[in-house]
């Protein structure tokens, strides 16, 4: 189970070499991102980040690959 906490704030969130956002927050053990500008329409969707109009976006702990020191790796 994908556990977040307060310490993971601010780290950057990738998805193999790509950025594509950053924790801004994180409540319940839920962190939130605020995604990168650049990041295309297509990976949204696969991200399930594409229909919402929120600012940022919770990561369901299956889409979590590895939590590490410097960032948050996405299940490619």
């Amino acid at each position: 189970m994908t556990e977040f906490s307060d310490s993971d704030e601010g780290k950057p969130v990738v998805m193999g070499d790509v950025k594509v956002g950053l924790i801004t927050e994180v409540e319940r053990g839920t962190a939130y991102v605020d995604p990168d500008v650049s990041i295309t329409d297509k990976l949204k969707a696969t991200l399930d980040w594409g229909d919402r109009d929120d600012d940022t976006f919770p990561l369901r702990e299956e889409q979590v690959d590895e939590i590490t020191d410097d960032e948050v790796r996405l299940r490619s």
